[in-house]
């Protein structure tokens, strides 16, 4: 494609402009090859015929939709125009202040504070790729921190512009977000000291010029160190060529250094009048510039601030007093006044009073001062003389005093700050934040620019070098062949300035002559230089300037001040003098020392790139060029041995206007800056690049369907770029990109933009011509009407004439007489025909209505009948499958009965078990009683004498007691008359021993006092068993009467059952009888049967007789011959006696079929209740069989269970079996008495049937129901009912004789045989209802008994009182098991929610038990600190948090729960009532407890946000679900995920999954509802921030289609939170911010209406994010339309009047308050069971 292709009608070019530099105009006509006009339309609408080179045309204005991008490399057409119109786009009309230029970010000083710097846009930026996301300072920071953590290479970030771009604010950007991402985890806060030094190198650094009001006058390269966890650890500084003039000198509008106008400011403070200062407008050095105040900055107030850095950084108040005394002698310096003396001399007064002052704080002596200020002293050889000074001479000595000591204080106070900064360690890495003045030209240019530029010549060929490196990477990486790319070096002018003697050195030399002076040294230079070297000139107007040609522009240099400056010297007597000064710090100032070596030098090893031509002359080591040369090259070995990375400050106006564009200083930046070179670099080779992903999605509209055929999409792309460029030079495919020369890309968007409008022009074509040809229709249609109605009007007025209408009128008069008589006589043959017709036809329909009347009125008959009939066979069919259902259920109950039964006997075991483990008891008691009443006794033989008896005396009385209960009073008053009586044995015999002891002592004089000890111990010993005696008596007592009386209640029991079982065993007896009945009743219905089918046969032969006796009766013939023919045609008319022989053949047809069926039916029926009896015989037999073996496995369980504890109590699988086995046992004592009062209701229920059936058979039956038993009576009914089954048997005998002595109608015989059939079956019915009631009641009778012979003597339940007794020394081992070593996998499925604060709820209630303070006190803090700890120790254990969160929650609702107060109460049942707790109060552990649970769900949600977070961006942003919708676009140098290759591809489903194992987790753990509720709330907020700050910090996402996916995203959250029946938790609405953004990038945006709709519907965003939304929305293509600028200011003002946050980022660390809702546990405390993998078998219940 030749390049003047592009130069085509309608394409758009840059001219020059002298006003904006460059101006856009479109192309008019089509440019042809060599033409020397370019016809162009200029945006105003005029038109200019522009002359060109034909080898030179102007550059091309590349498409709408490539303005405004991120990178300025993505642009197609790269040159200085179009960099420059970009820029401006997105500075002036975006808002946006940082744009990338390759691997530059360009920052534009927007003189606005903008809200972009938070910390949430920190976080934002943390951990993203650097194309990710919008341009930004923090962007290069983190790069720069990554690519320092990943390829453990130092970094450097060189910041530079010139004064008033905004270096300062972007490196100590920079600085802040190295100290928030990277904060060290000791409490040395290194980071807050790092950004400290700020605030202090900006006050003794910082000053007010025209162009900056805070311009740093010196260059500053701090390194921040890191350690191998990539934390900062210090930081050092170094400093670079500090404007020292500016001490004693400054320009209109301009000020000296901050710190002097803060002290001036903060000088009436108590603290600073011993330094006699005043206002700044009392010193000459402070008022030159005019203007002491800056507009919008208080002095005093940042005075405070830098006493707080001072002091933050470790300086103590005698060391900031030491400097502001320095400073104010530097200022009372300024003030000493220097008067004339003649021509040749000057003096200084000693009375002046700023002199006097200025030695004061100083330590001099004032007459020494004011002679060395006036004079100097010169040294020869032979002699020393003093020469005095003029007064110019000596105002410039006392001036250079003044730079001399600020300068000695900068050094030290950067000094002691990085002493300050520094850290004892070895650093791993470091990054350098180089803050260096850019490229100056002013209109007097001296010493101090020419250092500058000099600085920015060296910067420049590093940048060019680093380049040119990138570049040769980029080609090799993709096997892209390299190809030489001409740059601009500037070796030649570093040469000139550096090189052995250069400028520099001639400079050295001339300082070191003692008369050299500035023009000496000129013109040496034009000796030297002039037309020898290309980039020296000399000016034509000026002799005492030169030029240099630097790489961005000529400047021309003033040559006054070279060598003084250069030489920077302060007299000898001067310097001499101030050695003196009794103030340590002055005069340590000026002390003879050795240079010290650089700091870094011992610190790192650097190795330069490129071999530095040094000087070796020692003399030159004093002078100010030599000290600069040396610091620069050591920065520049620095910066070559790190990766750099660059930002381009802009001054976009010398106003400081806010958004203001001055295309001209911009663009005159831009050439100093190098990022037009970069530029030209890339634009030289292959400036734009595309992956292969990107182009096909970008360009497939342009691909043929048979190149979209092939499955590679690389190959596609190939094939047709091939088609599409013809020309192979013009691209490169390389290994995953696409490489393009400069203005292939914009001409394959206008081969894409031409194909849209193609296809847009076709699609238009047809739908207009489908809307032309629907209206050429219309207008066809409506005229042919017109037509037809107008040529029938001609038509009509030709044809009216006066004859022409007689004529007419006749005719018709002819032709309605004629006509009226042809219709009349049509008429009435019509007539006469249709009531012949009518007359027959009626007749025959009358006739037919008859016969059908007299069919249906017979057929009515017969369906009544019929339809009776077979609506009770279906109502029996019914009943029977009823009974089929009630006998499975039946059946179903026994069962179910049957287990009841098993527990129950279960239940008497234990019970009896118990019983006897009591009296076992009592026994030991006993025992113990005995042997305590044996040790007590002072002679054993009587004491177990009386033991004995005492003991057969219990035994009597229990033996009488369970002989009769009368003699119980009697045996328990004999046992107190003899327990009286063994008392006062007792007490005798201890009177007896006391007296024999007594004589003892009598006896043994020297054993008395011990003996009196011992008996003293003894008495009291006896006294206090005696006291036991009586209460172990007294509560023998009691449960021997509790014992008595559970024996009464057995007995009772027993009496009752044994009742019942001999009631049921004479019940027994009958079943024999009933058995021998059923049989009776069987062989009775078999008889029935064979009745009914000998009925049926008699039935049919007396039809057939009655039939043929009718017949016979009747001759036929005769009856013919004697009716008439009338009455022949009225029988066959009617055919009464036809149908109702037909009639009667068919009912007996009919009978007959249902007869038989009948008895198919009840053969069926006979045969599935043989089968089900046989069942249910086996079925029985079974249940029984596994009864009395459950009964067999329940005994052996109980016994091998009772062996095993015996053996071994400590084994935690059988203390599980026991638990087990104590739960069962604990339910069947629950339900024991339940089951004991319907124990009587269970006997006698399969007697229940019994008196219905006697009801029914009106037979009186309530005796059996009263007692349960068969009494005669109910046999005698029995009997009766089998007689009435035999009459019932003999009845149809008796019917048939009945039946042939009555002659009635054919109709009544059929109507009488049907009711005496449905009677039949009814009574048959009956007989088999009450044969299977009384099978049932047999086989219920036969469980009872067998169920009554097992009963066992029942026994009282055992309670469990709901606690846990552990010992104190127990509580360690308990916390660790219960909660340091639980493990919530494999635990929390199989236990209910919250078991362990179950348990240690319990342990809480036994310490509250036993009324032990320091029991409860000690558990509950070891089970907090035990919390903690395992909390503290899985920080990042997503399980284990959720884990620990629900038994935090469970264990503060169990202490709120059983607190006794009534508002938790009122939850509980009676029983969780009873287990409050009694003696403490624990409110205040319960707000401990909260104050646990609030930490745990902070960390749990902190946890799941860092789970979620990196999936938030890919899953909600980036991911494209919606096909069709995507809209690549190129991204320049800066491709997404250029510091890490994501392999993982996360999308909206990654999302989804990621909450539902959150919510899993959650609901696994136990966690309420409410606290689920929240947490998905909170994660909720989470991904719409992220997702919001990402949208608004990324340009190239704000579109309509990106839009819509985000909808599309939201949509799907919802649906999950639908699934997850959490509508209720307010998420949706966290998600509304995000919504109304989504919104806002698909709502239309152009008219006024569109503005106030957004004002008013975007209620959830502010003000400032919505116009960020609006200058942010970018079009994916050149349909869309960006958003004007008038546009977004109609909205703002609109959004004027909110009050909203002025924040563009959304907090995403916000946290919502967390409420803990109580919610009582249903769970029984005493039914809590500890599983064996708890490993706490030291608990026991109680």
């Amino acid at each position: 494609m030749a390049v003047a292709e592009l130069y085509a009608q309608y394409n758009r070019v840059w001219i020059p402009d002298p006003e904006e530099v460059w101006k856009s105009a479109e192309i008019a006509k089509d440019y042809r090859v060599g033409g020397r006009v370019l016809r162009l339309l200029l945006e105003d609408g005029t038109e200019l015929d522009y002359p060109v080179d034909p080898g030179s045309l102007p550059p091309l204005r590349n498409p709408d939709i490539l303005v405004g991008e991120n990178d300025l490399t993505a642009l197609s057409y790269l040159h200085e125009p179009a960099v420059l119109h970009n820029l401006r786009i997105r500075f002036a009309e975006s808002k946006l202040i940082y744009t990338y230029s390759g691997i530059i970010l360009v920052a534009m000083n927007p003189y606005k504070q903008l809200p972009i710097y938070g910390d949430a846009i920190i976080h934002a930026y943390s951990g993203q790729n650097m194309g990710d996301m919008d341009p930004h300072i923090f962007a290069v920071a983190e790069e720069a921190y990554k690519q320092m953590a990943r390829n453990n290479r130092n970094q450097s970030i060189i910041v530079s512009g010139e004064s008033g771009a905004g270096k300062t604010v972007s490196a100590r950007y920079a600085m802040r977000y190295f100290a928030t991402v990277s904060k060290s985890s000791s409490n040395a806060h290194v980071e807050d000291k790092v950004l400290a030094s700020n605030p202090i190198t900006e006050a003794v650094g910082n000053a007010k010029t025209t162009r900056n009001d805070n311009s740093s006058r010196f260059g500053k390269y701090t390194e921040i160190s890191f350690d191998e966890r990539h934390q900062i650890i210090g930081a050092n500084m170094r400093t670079y060529l500090l404007e020292k003039s500016r001490v004693v000198f400054q320009s209109e509008n301009e000020r000296n250094y901050h710190i002097f106008y803060q002290l001036c400011a903060s000088a009436q403070q108590s603290e600073f009048k011993h330094l006699k200062l005043g206002s700044a407008e009392e010193f000459n050095y402070t008022r030159m510039g005019g203007n002491t105040v800056i507009e919008g900055i208080n002095d005093r107030a940042d005075m405070v601030e830098t006493q707080k850095t001072f002091t933050l950084l470790g300086f103590k108040e005698d060391f900031q007093m030491d400097v502001f005394k320095i400073l104010a002698a530097i200022l009372h310096l300024g003030n000493v006044q220097v008067t004339t003396v003649g021509n040749e001399k000057s003096s200084i007064s000693e009375d002046d009073n700023h002199l006097k002052v200025f030695c004061e704080l100083l330590g001099l002596e004032t007459s020494k001062m004011a002679q060395w200020l006036c004079n100097r002293k010169i040294v020869t050889t032979s002699e020393t003389v003093v020469k005095p000074m003029t007064r110019p001479q000596a105002i410039n000595a006392r001036d250079a005093l003044a730079k001399k000591i600020y300068a000695h204080l900068f050094d030290f106070i950067v000094e002691r700050i990085n002493q300050a900064l520094h850290f004892s360690g070895k650093q791993h890495t470091f990054i350098g934040v180089l803050d260096i003045y850019g490229f100056e030209t002013f209109d007097v240019n001296s010493f101090e620019q020419f250092c500058i530029n000099y600085a920015n010549e060296k910067l420049q060929q590093q940048f060019n070098l680093h380049v040119f490196k990138l570049e040769q990477e980029e080609y090799m990486k993709e096997d892209i062949p390299w190809t030489l790319i001409d740059f601009y070096d500037n070796q030649p002018v570093i040469d000139l300035i550096e090189a052995k003697m250069g400028i520099l050195e001639l400079l050295d030399e001339e300082c070191l002559l003692p008369h050299g002076n500035d023009e000496n040294w000129l013109q040496k230079l034009y000796n030297n230089f002039v037309n020898k070297n290309s980039l020296f000139e000399k000016p034509r107007m000026s002799n005492t300037s030169f030029i240099i040609q630097h790489f961005a522009d000529k400047v021309e240099y003033q040559c006054e001040g070279f060598l003084e400056k250069n030489r920077d010297t302060v007299y000898d007597t001067l310097v001499e003098t101030l050695r003196t000064s009794k103030f340590h710090l002055c005069a340590a100032f000026f002390q003879e020392s050795p240079v010290p070596s650089s700091p870094f030098g011992a610190m790192i090893t650097l190795k330069s790139a490129k071999q530095v031509i040094k000087p070796n002359s020692k003399h030159f080591r004093t002078t100010v060029g030599n000290k600069f040369r040396s610091s620069l090259c050591l920065l520049m070995e620095t910066l070559n041995a790190t990766t750099p990375h660059y930002v381009r400050c802009i001054k976009p106006n010398d106003e400081k206007l806010p958004f203001e564009f001055d295309s001209k200083r911009i663009v005159q930046q831009l050439r100093a800056c190098g990022v037009l070179e970069t530029i030209r670099i890339s634009a030289q080779s292959y400036p734009s690049r595309w992956t292969y992903l990107e182009f096909y999605s970008r360009y497939g509209i342009l691909m043929s369907q048979q190149e979209l055929s092939l499955s590679d999409k690389k190959e596609v792309c190939k094939v047709a770029l091939h088609r599409l460029i013809q020309d192979s030079n013009q691209y490169q495919f390389g290994r995953t990109k696409i490489f393009f020369r400069a203005g292939q890309v914009a001409y394959l968007e206008k081969l894409r933009l031409d194909k849209l409008r193609q296809d847009c022009i076709m699609i238009q074509k047809h739908v207009r011509g489908w809307l032309q040809r629907r209206k050429f229709l219309r207008e066809r249609q409506a005229a042919l009407t017109i037509q037809r109605y107008f040529r029938g009007q001609q038509t009509v007025r030709k044809a009216i004439t006066a004859t022409a209408l007689k004529e007419a009128w006749a005719a018709i008069v002819l032709q309605k007489h004629c006509r009226r008589y042809l219709v009349r006589n049509l008429y009435q043959l019509i007539r006469v025909a249709t009531i012949t017709i009518q007359a027959h036809t009626r007749g025959f329909l009358a006739r037919r209505r008859y016969r059908k009347l007299l069919q249906e009125h017979k057929a009515v008959i017969l369906q009544k009948y019929a339809r009776a009939w077979l609506a009770r066979r279906r109502f029996q069919n019914i009943r029977r499958f009823v009974l089929n259902i009630q006998l499975t259920y039946r059946v179903q109950r026994l069962q179910k009965k049957l287990e009841d039964q098993n527990r129950e006997n279960h239940g008497l075991v234990e019970k009896l078990t118990s019983l006897a483990s009591l009296r076992a008891g009592d026994l030991e008691k006993v025992q113990k009683l005995e042997a305590e009443l044996e040790r007590a006794a002072t002679h054993r033989h009587n004491y177990e004498e009386k033991g004995r008896r005492y003991r057969d005396s219990v035994e009597e009385k229990l033996s009488r007691l369970q002989k009769h209960n009368a003699e119980l009073q009697s045996q328990r008053e004999q046992a107190e008359q003899m327990l009286q009586d063994k008392t006062d044995e007792l007490k005798e015999k201890m009177d007896k021993l006391t007296r024999q002891l007594f004589e003892d002592v009598q006896k043994e004089e020297q054993q008395r006092l011990l003996l009196e000890k011992s008996f003293e111990l003894k008495t009291e010993a006896y006294e206090k068993q005696i006291e036991s005696l009586r209460e172990e008596i007294k509560a023998l007592k009691d449960e021997r009467t509790q014992l008595h009386r559970q024996l009464e209640e057995g007995r009772l029991t027993s009496d009752s059952l044994k009742g019942e079982v001999a009631r049921l065993s004479k019940q027994a007896k009958t079943i024999a009888e009933f058995e021998k009945e059923i049989e009776l009743l069987q062989a009775q219905k078999i008889e029935v049967e064979k009745h009914v089918q000998s009925q049926k046969r008699e039935m049919r032969e007396r039809m057939s007789e009655v039939t043929q006796q009718l017949l016979e009766s009747y001759d036929i013939e005769d009856v013919r011959s004697r009716l008439s023919v009338e009455d022949l045609e009225h029988l066959n008319e009617d055919g009464e006696l036809w149908f109702a022989y037909e009639g009667l053949k068919k009912a007996t047809r009919v009978l007959e079929s249902h007869f038989q069926s009948q008895k198919d039916c009840y053969e069926k029926e006979i045969e599935g209740l043989n089968f089900k009896v046989v069942h249910l015989s086996q079925e029985i037999n079974h249940l029984q069989k596994l009864f009395r073996e459950e009964t067999d496995i329940n005994e052996s369980i109980r016994h091998e269970v009772s062996r095993l504890t015996s053996e071994n109590m400590m084994i935690p699988d059988f203390k599980q079996q026991i638990s087990e086995l104590e739960r069962q046992k604990q339910d069947l004592e629950c339900r024991l008495k339940e089951q004991a009062e319907k124990m009587e209701g269970k006997l006698e229920e399969p007697f229940s049937h019994l008196p219905r059936v006697r009801e029914e058979e009106g037979i009186q039956g309530k005796a059996l129901e009263a007692h349960g038993e068969m009494p005669p009576e109910g046999k005698e009914g029995l009997m009766g009912k089998i007689q009435e089954l035999q009459e019932a048997r003999e009845f149809p005998k008796k019917q048939p004789e009945a039946e042939g002595d009555v002659k009635s109608p054919l109709q009544q015989e059929a109507s009488r045989l049907s009711l005496e059939n449905r009677d039949l079956e009814e009574e048959l019915d009956m007989k088999d209802r009450m044969i299977k009631k009384l099978q049932d009641q047999v086989k219920t009778l036969t469980k009872t008994i067998e169920k009554a012979n097992n009963v066992y003597l029942p026994s009282g339940p055992k309670e469990y009182l709901g606690m846990l007794e552990y010992k104190k020394e127990d509580e360690a081992k308990l916390i660790q098991n219960l909660i340091l070593d639980l493990k919530p996998r494999g635990v929390v499925v199989n236990m209910i929610p919250g078991l362990p604060a179950h348990i240690l709820f319990m342990c809480v209630r036994y310490a509250d038990s036993l009324n032990d303070a320091n029991m409860l006190k000690s558990l509950m803090n070891s089970a907090i600190n035990g919390i903690k700890h395992v909390v503290k120790e899985h920080l990042e254990d997503l399980e284990m948090l959720s884990f620990w969160l629900s038994n935090t929650c469970h264990f503060l609702n169990c202490l709120k729960q059983y607190s006794g107060e009534e508002e938790f109460m009122k939850y509980n049942s009676p029983q969780q009532n009873k287990n409050c707790l009694n003696n403490f109060d624990l409110t205040e552990y319960r707000q401990i407890m909260s104050d646990v649970a609030i930490r745990i769900y902070h960390q749990f949600i902190t946890v799941m946000a860092n789970n979620i977070q990196p999936i938030i961006v890919p899953g909600m942003l980036e991911y494209e679900s919606l096909q069709g919708i995507s809209g690549l676009k190129p991204t320049g140098f800066r491709k997404r995920s250029s510091s890490i290759d994501d392999t993982d591809a996360y999308t909206m489903t990654s999302v989804l999954q990621q909450l539902s194992y959150f919510y899993s987790t959650m609901r696994q753990n136990g966690l309420d509802p409410e606290l689920v509720r929240q947490a998905v709330k909170q994660l909720f907020y989470l991904i719409g921030a992220v997702t919001l700050n990402s949208l608004l910090l990324r340009k190239d996402m704000c579109s309509c289609r990106k839009g819509m996916q985000i909808r599309c995203n939201i949509s799907y959250l919802e649906e999950w939170l639908k699934d997850k029946n959490l509508q209720n938790s307010l998420a949706k609405e966290t998600l509304e911010p995000l919504s109304q953004a989504a919104w806002l990038l698909q709502v239309k945006k152009t008219t006024d209406s569109d503005a106030k709709e957004i004002s008013e519907c975007c209620t959830s965003l502010s003000a400032v994010q919505i116009i960020k939304i609006l200058n942010s929305y970018t079009p994916i293509d050149d349909f869309e339309k960006r958003v004007t600028p008038s546009f977004v200011r109609k909205v703002q003002v609109l959004l004027n009047n909110r009050g909203d946050s002025s924040q563009l980022m959304l907090d995403t660390k916000y946290l919502f308050q967390v409420t803990f809702p109580f919610t009582a546990s249903p769970h029984a405390l005493e039914m809590t069971q500890i599983p064996s993998s708890f490993k706490l078998g030291f608990l026991r219940r109680l």
